[in-house]
């Protein structure tokens, strides 16, 4: 059964571990979430210490999905900083481990980190994908809209450079935090 969290404090080793695995199968996979080649098991575990100290002081949430206590993705909003940002977040690394893909995890956790970032207080999420992946469909079929493109914004794994496609979401806060 698929249930999904916002982790607030440090999750149990085994998940911390997920983590790690899901992010080198995303990257392996060929997702566009900042590495061309997949990390390393220790660079995967500093980049989520860093993530998960980022959540400890408020700059950001992260959301996990897990199918029978298992980690099937992530999502996270990097939260506005400076004084006239704090109504906005950017949508960043939304992974679905290969082998739970296509069974609508990925737009749940939009649903998800929608709804949490409307509870925070925001009103707009941006985001961007590199252009013409899967992930472009499904920000667009949540109602994402576009707003351009970046030429050779994003170096691939054969050392071309693609573009980068621009998205944002206006929400209604549901509060504030």
């Amino acid at each position: 059964m698929l249930e999904i969290k916002e982790l607030k404090s440090p999750p149990s080793l085994e998940l911390f571990s997920e983590l790690v695995e899901l992010l080198q199968d995303a990257v392996a996979g060929g997702a566009s979430i900042g590495w061309v080649q997949p990390p390393s098991t220790k660079e995967a575990r500093n980049y989520w210490t860093e993530v998960l100290e980022a959540v400890g002081r408020g700059e950001r949430m992260l959301l996990v999905a897990t199918d029978n206590h298992v980690c099937a993705g992530a999502v996270q909003v990097l939260l506005g900083q400076k004084q006239n940002a704090r109504h906005r977040g950017e949508v960043q690394k939304l992974m679905v481990h290969s082998q739970y893909r296509r069974r609508g995890i990925g737009q749940a956790l939009i649903g998800a980190i929608e709804k949490a970032a409307a509870a925070r207080g925001l009103t707009l999420l941006v985001l961007d994908v590199r252009s013409g992946d899967e992930a472009e469909r499904l920000y667009r079929r949540c109602g994402y809209e576009f707003v351009g493109s970046i030429p050779g914004f994003l170096q691939s794994a054969g050392g071309g450079f693609d573009p980068t496609s621009i998205y944002y979401r206006r929400l209604a806060a549901s509060g504030q935090a």
